[in-house]
């Protein structure tokens, strides 16, 4: 009984996948391809180092400040100490607020990322979600998102057509195609 149920779950199971047709894509091969995606990875690393430079003066101030005080501090009556220290603490916490700021979770960097990037991940989208309705696939895989994926039959990558589809000429194969 339990053999017949189990040959009757397998047959079913096997009609139903065989029904459906699956296709993968390479999201960072297709991105890599796109001249507008390597202008906005380029404008986030010059804002980033940018930012950065901000950052570490500001740092570099606090240092001064407290190298400055350290020489000074023996000199130093007591009211004037603190209020040293409390501009030493005062600096270095604006420092790491405009650390915060620029590269937080929800910081300028992460809002810069999403304005610039987030349009062109979506392009993207569309023209998977085009060719997946175009071509009847039930499911389409993103190889680089880190998705187990124990085997794909390159036949199955469809990167080079999304890439058509936004316009983009290919060389012919996906490049991690060995």
């Amino acid at each position: 009984m339990k053999k017949t149920i189990f040959a009757i779950g397998f047959i079913l199971c096997s009609v139903v996948s065989f029904a459906q047709k699956f296709a993968c894509v390479d999201s960072d091969y297709i991105l890599n391809n796109m001249p507008e995606y390597k202008q906005a990875q380029k404008e986030l690393e010059d804002v980033s180092l940018q930012w950065q430079k901000e950052v570490e003066n500001k740092l570099a101030e606090v240092d001064k400040l407290y190298k400055q005080y350290q020489a000074e501090a023996l000199l130093l009556p007591g009211d004037l100490k603190t209020k040293k220290e409390n501009e030493i603490v005062a600096a270095e916490k604006a420092a790491k607020n405009l650390q915060k700021q620029r590269f937080g979770n929800e910081g300028d960097l992460a809002k810069k990322r999403a304005e610039l990037v987030k349009p062109i991940q979506d392009k993207v989208y569309n023209a998977i979600e085009k060719l997946a309705q175009e071509k009847n696939y039930s499911a389409v895989f993103d190889k680089a998102s880190g998705t187990t994926i124990l085997y794909i039959d390159d036949k199955s990558d469809i990167s080079d057509l999304v890439l058509s589809e936004l316009g983009y000429k290919t060389t012919g194969g996906n490049s991690k195609k060995r």
